[in-house]
């Protein structure tokens, strides 16, 4: 509070027993919190089912409003957090005050590791912690006046929710993508076309489909399955015990969490073939309310590049390489396969051929150990590390050679870590004269470099007097004909599409779109995650359970932890919690043809599945029948004007999820929409993003945080415990010991006026600086409101049945327009000013409220500090709530100014500041300045050469 004396704070209290205080703000908040919830205010009813409701209400137009879900930490929230919640409540608030059915409530993200990991040190079952965190958090939003419908608010770990993310699972699993229907069709129907012959059965099998046996047909769908198991290269965190998303490991190559080392490694996993809807989630941006920089990173993700698959014999098969530059097949003197690719081992010889170059095998003795050794070494390197511009190159000769299938060339085989397994095919075409990293790398091994684009910087033709590669788009092919095909003198564009249709003719190539996106990896060796609806038989078989036999639960264990390793061993293999539970994991089933002993899938899914399709379940809770039904999500979230793909209204979270969960979600919601489970292929409309709440970090000098709130300031500089310590700006947490929590802020101030500060700080979108001495000028705010209402002495409302005068009602009616144009743009901190210059033009009005204004008011700032809104609605004689009454309208005739200055220059120099119309014309402008007497004075007789007029606020006049 800003008055610390108590002799003073009892003697302002005891003048002033009805000023808005703490105490009295703490005190209105609970009471109103407590009817809301009695009262079912925030109940958003749905067109049919158990939450239907008010006809009238569900008729009106819909806005359905949400936030990321929260993951429920154990050290709860800091005024950070709250930023976006309060951000979408007041947004959901404004529009049911404007007429909208309004959906906006709040579950929790509930699986992760953070739970296990405090499993395992503290014995602490995860549900145990994570349910006492989402009270707690539950507690602390409820503090805040958030508007949440909680009939719909559930977590990702209720048997419940996760027997639909089970069920969804399932859906994916028994689907695959037509590529010529463009949708995810039914495995049932491809096993139907296997069946009948429509379709053949690929391989080398030379049997029909009846005729497999069940593990070669399994294996034969695994390869159609949206969801499927594989041999994969996984990112193995031994550390953790656990597999990794590629997402999930940091540049440097170490885990996101606990910064251990993350090695590559084969493992048989789940992955979901994301990669089939690369052209869709591309193509369905457009139609989307996306932040430009959110959308341009989700395409650099997904990666789409046009070009040609060439295969280069070897030893009678051949390696296949894809590359947008077919153009420059002539140039190529090498190829690289990437260390994972399975191909290194069919084609490595037992010795090294005759006349081998010794910086070619390094210096091992035969190649299979050369490869072995150097595997191991790109195996300790993160995906970045491998493909950073600046560092050396490395890798060794296979002892294999290819053929350029252009000039027939015997080029060698490589292994080097520049390249990926995870792009294209895994293997390239290496064309030094055009690629830096191919020029590097020939450099280094003594490789040919042959020029195949004529230079255009002068440099010539010869490149062993290069400096770097020479690649454009712009120059000539050169040096790049025989016998079949010519090329030379062709532009690039030109130049590809004549060899990829002499590729294609001749059946070594074809043109093809290749995408930087990978298979999603599904896998988590934890505990404390969804568990695959998956059991296998005794030949290995998956099977899928019936919907009848979920949610399958998590059982207990007694230990929630997967086994460590030593971090830096990367020969281990995981093992999972789940295994150790043989009871639950070895079963005995009917799965409809009898019972048989069958084997659980002991991977838990990771906790990316819940999220998403969360955005269904708030429609449809308590839904036990189907996933939601059709006709609410038709309701909410269906296609219509201005949202050709549907989705949610609003979605605000942060840009950290760019490619993560929103692509994730993406995804699901297309196969669902395929399958027509739902009737929106794209989960979220727009989508906005939240700016942080920073805090300073201050640090001793060995590098410690220490506790903000003991710092001291002296001179400009920051001491603790009278050591001076540093002052930097950066995030806020519990960690940096400069955590504020939103309690802390309430009891001090109330939490409408943590809501407006927070709205108050800056534009949303832009991260800003804590201040909690700032506070308390929204705290203020509030108090001069109340004053405006209430008197402070007598408890009494002194506003009037009197009607405003002329001044007023424009001052009203300009904050009225400001305001709806604020809010509805999301610019609550402009919002809030438009307020405070109203509250203020009041308050120096002096003398009595007129009713209309005073009611005009607390409807304005409803949306921003509703416990004090509906307390002055109450006592200004309502009987109902703010929450659903209309928003006040502006009355154009007093928004537009009676009259705008206008500047009159002459020469350059202001020399008069006329009073005018608004409407008044450039002529009617002009004749009004140059008859005004301090512009005849000004100009002096002189001549005019020319005027310049913009009506309705300037005029200037150009003397001869």
């Amino acid at each position: 509070m800003s008055e610390t004396n108590p002799a003073a704070t009892a003697a302002s209290a005891e003048a002033a027993p009805h000023r808005y205080t703490a105490a009295m703000a703490a005190e209105i908040e609970a009471r109103w919190q407590d009817f809301w919830d009695a009262e079912g205010t925030y109940e958003a009813p749905n067109p049919k089912g158990d939450l239907a409701g008010d006809p009238e209400l569900v008729a009106r137009p819909k806005k359905f409003i949400m936030d990321m879900f929260p993951y429920p930490s154990g050290a709860g929230l800091h005024v950070g957090h709250p930023l976006g919640y309060i951000a979408t409540d007041v947004f959901a608030r404004f529009q049911r005050m404007t007429g909208h059915n309004v959906l906006h409530t709040l579950g929790f993200d509930a699986f992760g590791l953070p739970a296990e990991q405090y499993a395992v040190q503290t014995g602490t079952h995860p549900r145990v912690s994570t349910e006492a965190n989402i009270e707690n958090m539950k507690a602390q939003l409820r503090r805040l006046g958030l508007g949440h419908d909680r009939r719909r608010s559930f977590a990702t770990i209720d048997p419940d929710y996760y027997r639909w993310t089970q069920w969804i699972f399932l859906q994916i699993f028994n689907s695959w993508y037509d590529e010529e229907a463009r949708k995810a069709r039914p495995v049932s129907e491809l096993i139907a076309q296997f069946e009948s012959g429509e379709r053949a059965v690929p391989g080398d099998h030379g049997r029909a489909w009846n005729a497999l046996t069940a593990a070669e047909r399994a294996d034969i769908l695994s390869e159609y399955r949206l969801a499927y198991a594989s041999e994969a290269p996984v990112n193995w965190c031994p550390g953790l015990g656990t597999v990794l998303a590629n997402e999930e490991v940091t540049a440097d190559g170490r885990s996101e969490r606990g910064n251990y080392p993350v090695f590559k490694a084969k493992l048989r996993q789940w992955n979901m073939r994301i990669t089939a809807y690369a052209d869709r989630l591309l193509e369905d941006l457009d139609g989307l309310d996306w932040p430009e920089a959110i959308k341009l990173q989700q395409r650099n993700w997904i990666g789409r590049s046009e070009g040609a698959r060439v295969d280069f014999p070897i030893d009678g098969e051949h390696i296949t390489v894809f590359t947008t530059r077919p153009d420059t097949l002539f140039g190529a003197t090498y190829m690289v396969l990437a260390p994972e690719h399975p191909l290194v081992d069919k084609f490595t010889p037992a010795a090294w051929p005759e006349g081998t170059h010794e910086v070619w095998t390094g210096g091992h003795a035969t190649p299979a150990e050369a490869v072995a050794a150097y595997r191991s070494q790109a195996g300790a390197k993160s995906d970045v590390e491998r493909q950073a511009e600046a560092k050396e190159k490395t890798g060794v000769f296979t002892g294999a050679y290819a053929t350029n299938p252009v000039n027939g060339d015997r080029i060698p085989v490589f292994v080097a870590d520049y390249v990926l397994m995870g792009y294209g095919t895994g293997a390239i075409m290496a064309v030094p004269a055009g690629d830096q990293r191919d020029f590097e790398f020939a450099r280094a091994f003594e490789l040919p470099i042959h020029c195949i684009v004529e230079p255009t910087d002068g440099r010539g033709t010869d490149t062993s007097t290069w400096e770097d590669a020479f690649g454009s788009y712009d120059a000539k092919i050169i040096n790049s004909s025989n016998d079949d095909i010519r090329l030379d003198g062709l532009s690039v564009t030109d130049a590809k599409a004549r060899i990829t249709e002499w590729l294609e003719r001749k059946g070594i190539g074809q043109g093809t779109v290749n995408f930087r996106l990978r298979d999603w990896l599904f896998s988590r060796q934890r505990y404390w995650g969804e568990p695959f609806p998956i059991v296998y038989d005794e030949d290995g078989v998956a099977h899928a359970l019936p919907e009848s036999m979920l949610p399958l639960e998590l059982p207990e264990v007694e230990d929630y932890s997967p086994r460590t390793f030593d971090p830096d061993d990367a020969d281990t293999q995981p093992e999972t919690p789940l295994s150790r539970n043989e009871e639950w994991v070895d079963v005995t089933l009917d799965l409809g043809d009898g019972p048989k002993k069958y084997r659980r899938e002991t991977n838990t899914m990771p906790n990316w599945a819940g999220s998403c399709w969360y955005e269904l379940r708030y429609l449809d809770p308590h839904n036990s029948e189907k996933l939601v039904d059709p006709e609410i999500e038709r309701y909410w979230m269906g296609p219509r004007e201005g949202m050709p793909h549907g989705g949610v209204d609003l979605y605000v979270g942060g840009a950290e999820h760019a490619v993560l969960h929103l692509l994730y979600a993406r995804f699901w919601s297309k196969v669902l929409f395929d399958l027509g489970h739902i009737s929106s292929p794209e989960p979220f409309h727009k989508l906005f993003n939240q700016g942080m709440i920073q805090a300073y970090v201050y640090r001793d000098s060995r590098g410690i945080a220490v506790p903000a709130v003991e710092v001291e300031e002296r001179d400009g500089a920051y001491y603790y415990q009278g050591e001076q310590v540093t002052r930097l700006l950066g995030k806020m947490g519990k960690s940096l010991k400069n955590a504020v929590t939103p309690d802390e802020i309430a009891a001090e101030y109330g939490a409408d006026t943590l809501r407006l500060y927070e709205m108050a700080m800056g534009p949303l979108d832009v991260s800003r600086p804590w201040d909690t001495r700032a506070v308390v000028g929204q705290f203020r705010l509030l108090q001069r409101l109340w004053r405006n209402v209430v008197d402070e002495t007598t408890g009494e409302v002194t506003v009037v049945d009197a009607e405003p005068d002329e001044d007023t009602l424009r001052a009203l009616h300009k904050a009225v327009d400001g305001v709806r144009q604020d809010v509805e743009g999301l610019r609550f901190n402009t919002a809030i000013a438009k307020i405070t210059e109203l509250n203020n033009h009041l308050t120096k009005a002096g003398g009595a409220l007129p009713r209309p204004v005073a009611e005009a008011l607390v409807l304005l700032i409803a949306p921003l500090a509703p416990h004090i809104a509906e307390e002055l609605w109450r006592r200004l004689g309502h009987t109902d709530s703010v929450v659903h009454r209309d928003l006040p309208v502006a009355d154009p005739a007093y928004v537009v100014d009676e009259t705008v200055t206008c500047v009159v220059q002459v020469k350059g120099k202001v020399k008069a500041r006329l009073e005018v119309p608004p409407s008044i014309s450039d002529e009617e402008l002009e004749k009004v300045a140059l008859a005004d007497e301090k512009v005849v004075a000004a100009l002096g007789g002189a001549g005019i050469r020319k005027v310049i007029v913009r009506a309705p606020k300037l005029v200037n006049i150009v003397t001869a």
